[in-house]
């Protein structure tokens, strides 16, 4: 029997489980929406969508969802505060939540009984192994003894239902102000044993795979913890430890979602998964290439670099490139070419972005792992500076941390250049400041990777608001052809790139700043529209790619002059805006254009 392969139904390949968890939640009323890219708009305190609820979380705290109150999705997701762990088992940088969503609409009897119902009977799991947690309440609120009579009511017997502390059922942090509330986890028992007849959640054979998140109330700044009149359901199921879980494998890399990319390793390296001197090696390689082109393939167009999702970008690739060195593959070939071919092409039926993107995506591996070469060659130059410098038989690890951290040197390579030598190094000292470092990137980066509302301040609504200006100004000023290519908002600026194939004159900068100026002085109004897409661009709707969107969008039209496919949020008069400055103008990269503006203080 292959090792990707389990005797009997295999009824939870990739594509069937997201196509059958959509099917039936769209029986169940909801509208089938489509993924948020992986990389936020106009939310500067994130890199990445670390969650299914985190683009809509704006609609969660009761802006109106242009598809109603019921949604359901499959988000893709991107998390990397735990990437060195990448490598187990389960770990994995880019994965996909399936999730559904009641926005002031169904509650608690609804959302578990219909995750009872496609456990059940859509995947077909025996009621018997399957458990769930509730919240047990605390000083501040009650426990969710509702959830746990619920569950009695679906067949799920008391000694499969146990009681946990807000670190395990409550959503968000419970110190955090906020819409939150307490959530209910069902488990599932993956052993061959017999399944127990009581649940111990501590018990590793009982695993999470479905998250129910009842918002129903708000932590008031004072403490307190009110009521919500609109109470959301919020859930999470994670794409691939489910299909690992259904399939019988306790490695998610034996799962049918990884068999493709896991054999073509197999082959360009040849070796086997099944040794185990290869096996981790093989896993980084797979979750890698996978992130890197959902990364490099999404239409932000993000390149390597040094910073935000550009240097997360570069991180992957060169660990990448550094285990397929370990696994013997000729690293000048084509490898990491016809890796990224086989993610594109299975994933792209899904997100059409890599398709467009595909060129994109290849190109930066290409110019990466050139650069990266020529970095392990410095490195090494700066090893034998090193070497023929030691006053004594030992590499420190402050110098070994060096060639790591600077020149891209795993300890590997360090301690196999060292012994050729007949050298030492200090690896006890190297981890310890390796940890130092991962400590203190998780620290540095912690608002970058949080999730939740972000760009909703006073401030950057009025940015946002006057983006929309901008780009209907850049169009007199330059050119009609002229198109938005991104744009980050903070509290302090804001930040726009487009399309456009010269640097403005001083005059033309003027001209835009005029303009902008004029329109916020007429007062003109901001006004909202849903309708159908195709209304949308029929009505002459600007949107940066409309395969984006789902069939019904929100359109903000500022007066006569500007009307694009936006999710807000905006002010209601252009006259809140103040004075509009254009700070500088400047390359972003081929063809497109950056600039930066305040808002001033009349």
């Amino acid at each position: 029997m292959n090792f990707l392969e389990k005797e009997g139904k295999i009824y939870m390949k990739d594509i069937n489980l997201k196509e059958e968890y959509l099917k039936f939640f769209e029986s169940k009323s909801h509208k089938i929406i489509p993924s948020a890219p992986v990389i936020p708009e106009n939310d500067p305190t994130c890199l990445f969508n670390t969650a299914g609820m985190q683009p809509l979380v704006p609609y969660l705290k009761g802006e109106p969802h242009p598809e109603g109150k019921r949604l359901t999705d499959v988000q893709k997701c991107f998390r990397t505060n735990d990437l060195d762990e990448v490598g187990d088992k389960t770990h994995h940088t880019f994965f996909e939540m399936l999730g559904n969503w009641s926005l002031g609409d169904y509650f608690k009897k609804e959302a578990i009984s219909w995750s009872f119902e496609f456990l059940t009977k859509c995947l077909e799991i025996p009621v018997e192994k399957l458990a769930v947690t509730v919240f047990k309440g605390n000083d501040m609120v009650e426990a969710d003894a509702e959830s746990v009579e619920i569950w009695k009511s679906t067949g799920i017997k008391e000694e499969k239902i146990k009681y946990l502390g807000e670190d395990d059922n409550w959503w968000p942090n419970m110190e955090l102000t906020g819409p939150c509330g307490p959530d209910t986890e069902i488990f599932y028992w993956r052993s061959e044993e017999p399944v127990p007849e009581k649940f111990d959640p501590e018990n590793d054979n009982w695993v999470e795979i479905w998250n129910n998140v009842f918002m129903q109330y708000n932590h008031e700044a004072d403490g307190t913890f009110k009521p919500l009149k609109n109470k959301n359901v919020d859930t999470g199921l994670g794409v691939e430890r489910v299909t690992a879980v259904l399939e019988g494998v306790t490695d998610n890399y034996k799962s049918s979602i990884w068999k493709d990319i896991i054999k073509k390793i197999e082959e360009i390296s040849n070796h086997s998964y099944h040794d185990e001197k290869y096996t981790r090696s093989m896993r980084i390689i797979a979750d890698h290439i996978r992130a890197i082109v959902i990364i490099s393939g999404d239409d932000a167009q993000i390149k390597p670099s040094n910073t935000d999702q550009g240097y997360i970008l570069r991180r992957l690739i060169r660990r990448m490139i550094r285990y397929a060195k370990k696994l013997d593959i000729e690293i000048n070939s084509d490898w990491e070419q016809v890796l990224a071919e086989l993610i594109i092409n299975q994933y792209s039926k899904y997100y059409h972005e890599l398709e467009r993107n595909r060129q994109n995506i290849l190109d930066v591996l290409k110019n990466e792992k050139i650069k990266f070469n020529r970095t392990l060659e410095k490195g090494l130059r700066e090893f034998e500076k090193i070497v023929k410098n030691l006053n004594e038989n030992e590499i420190n690890k402050d110098l070994a941390f060096k060639l790591y951290d600077t020149y891209g040197f795993p300890i590997e390579l360090t301690l196999e250049l060292a012994k050729e030598r007949g050298l030492t190094v200090d690896e006890k000292g190297f981890y310890e400041k390796f940890k130092a470092h991962q400590e203190l990137s998780r620290t540095a980066s912690a608002g970058k990777f949080k999730g939740g509302l972000a760009g909703n301040s006073e401030i950057e609504t009025k940015y946002h608001t006057a983006t929309h200006l901008l780009n209907a100004a850049l169009k007199v000023v330059i050119n009609k052809d002229v198109h938005q290519k991104g744009s980050n908002i903070t509290d302090e600026r804001m930040r726009f790139d487009f399309s456009c194939d010269h640097k403005l004159t001083d005059e033309e900068k003027k001209a835009v700043e005029d303009l902008v100026n004029k329109w916020i002085e007429e007062g003109l109004p901001v006004t909202k529209k849903e309708m159908s897409k195709e209304e949308a661009i029929k009505s002459g709707a600007e949107c940066m790619f409309i395969e984006k969107y789902p069939d019904i969008v929100t359109v903000y039209s500022i007066g006569d002059v500007s009307k694009e496919l936006c999710g807000g949020p905006h002010v209601n008069n252009t006259s809140e805006l103040g004075h509009f400055k254009i700070k500088k103008e400047e390359a972003s990269s081929a063809g497109v254009r950056r600039i930066k503006a305040i808002l001033e203080e009349k």
